[in-house]
């Protein structure tokens, strides 16, 4: 994390079996649980408009290039 910025999460949406694209960023708002953050992430980045059946994966901005690797 660089100085000034909150923790936060990137969001991606999956493509394909193991395709993913990056939909967006959001700072994480404190006080909610991870779980809750994850979820409004995922929603501040799609605009609230998710089709089912979508993946989205929120990861922790300072840790999306070792998820990306795994």
């Amino acid at each position: 994390m660089t100085e000034g910025r909150r923790p936060g999460y990137v969001v991606f949406r999956e493509l394909d079996r193991g395709c993913w694209k990056l939909v967006g960023e959001v700072d994480r708002r404190p006080g909610l649980s991870a779980r809750a953050a994850r979820a409004e992430a995922v929603s501040a980045a799609t605009g609230g408009k998710t089709k089912p059946g979508e993946t989205h994966a929120a990861v922790l901005r300072g840790e999306w290039r070792i998820a990306l690797d795994w």
